[in-house]
């Protein structure tokens, strides 16, 4: 028999997006936060770019939700006001080097039906005359959005519809029962059918609370963020990309234009010494020791210590922040940057080191969790929520 009630942990744009999906079926819909706000954490951190999807393997979830993503968003933000702007990006081999890459990359965009096109170097500098390129990826239907607003959006929808949408809502014990499951939470506790656990960077312990072992480990990497000063935002049109490192998912420094008008640089990729540590000076000892002595981080650390260190030194570093800029732009200089925030990825890691490449959802009787639902999953959001309505058995 379907589930007819369903409580979500996390309300980040995933968890909401699940809300409201189940709410408009007409589920009884309980969504738990611990903070006190929508969308505080990945989602509220993140550069607002609605991703096309050319990067990521043929087939995969990744590659099938962020195409339907891309239309999805853009759909739902123009029904609700949304602001958003359909801008394009350049993807930009500096360096003959990487032009092989980047052809790789072409064909992985055609393969994905990402509408996008290989262009010279002063193709390129047509959309973006300050870029230094050798050839370019055009990606067309890259764009950029508010992601907190579709947050706020989403929970509105899903209150309208009758969930109970609860912040300040931290959850203590989740205990199965012979129908399904129980929730203690700050503020009381709740029976359902169903558990979904959106998690983020709490999703491997939330699962644990519920008695599921979890395939991977959350480790968490911040990525810091850089802006141009405001009389320089004119060395930027639009997004401009490296060509990323086929061995690591994170896509490196890049450039984008956002909806205020301001330009943002970055991230990097550090570890984190807390879960939601968004500065060096955040360090939670349990959160440390839990990424450190895990076996898959030392087995993944092992093999990227001169990238590691590498980041280390630039997140110290501004002038060498900027050397990663200048790449891309050279005319980009130390003082054309301030420092602009930062974010935490919630990274799954597998106990042989290995990086989870594609999106991990893994089910146990009256319950689903989503354990890696790192970028884009903003951009998937409503495609994410789909797909498990669907493997909850949901909906046809």
């Amino acid at each position: 028999m379907p589930a007819s009630s369903v409580t979500i942990i996390g309300g980040g744009i995933l968890g909401l997006a699940v809300a409201e999906r189940l709410t408009r079926r007409g589920l009884a819909v309980t969504l738990l936060e611990k903070e006190h706000t929508w969308a505080a954490h990945q989602t509220g951190h993140n550069s607002g770019v609605i991703h096309a999807g050319p990067y990521y393997a043929p087939g995969s979830l990744k590659a099938r939700m962020c195409a339907a993503g891309n239309r999805s968003m853009v759909e739902f933000a123009l029904v609700h006001g949304i602001t958003h702007l359909v801008t394009g990006k350049l993807i930009v081999a500096v360096g003959a080097a990487e032009v092989p890459r980047l052809a790789v990359l072409a064909e992985r965009a055609v393969a994905n039906g990402v509408p996008s096109r290989l262009i010279s170097g002063d193709e390129a500098r047509e959309y973006e005359p300050h870029v230094r390129a050798v050839q370019a990826l055009r990606v067309e239907t890259t764009g950029i959005i508010d992601y907190p607003a579709v947050s706020r959006k989403l929970a509105e929808l899903a209150g309208f519809q009758g969930g109970e949408m609860l912040t300040d809502a931290r959850v203590e014990q989740i205990v199965p029962t012979a129908s399904g499951v129980r929730v203690v939470h700050s503020k009381g506790e709740v029976e359902s059918d169903l558990l979904i656990n959106c998690g983020g960077l709490q999703a491997d312990r939330i699962a644990r609370m519920a008695g599921v072992e979890p395939e991977v480990r959350i480790v968490p990497f911040r990525g810091e963020y850089y802006e141009l000063v405001p009389e320089r935002r004119d060395l930027v049109n639009g997004l401009i990309y490296p060509v990323p490192d086929p061995e690591l998912p994170f896509l490196g420094v890049h450039l984008t234009r956002m909806i205020d008008g301001t330009v943002h640089a970055g991230p990097n990729a550090v570890l984190a010494l807390a879960r939601e540590g968004y500065d060096w000076r955040t360090i939670s000892i349990r959160d440390t020791a839990d990424a450190i002595g895990y076996p898959g981080f030392l087995r993944m650390a092992s093999h990227n210590i001169g990238t590691g260190a590498s980041e280390v030194l630039r997140s110290w570093s501004q002038r060498l922040f900027a050397r990663s800029l200048a790449r891309l732009v050279p005319e980009v200089r130390t003082s054309d940057i301030v420092r602009a925030g930062s974010g935490v990825r919630a990274q799954a890691v597998r106990r042989n080191g290995a990086l989870a490449d594609d999106f991990v959802i893994q089910t146990a009787p009256g319950q689903v969790h989503v354990l890696n639902a790192p970028s884009p999953a903003a951009t998937s959001a409503l495609e994410i929520a789909a797909y498990i309505s669907r493997a909850a058995a949901l909906e046809p």
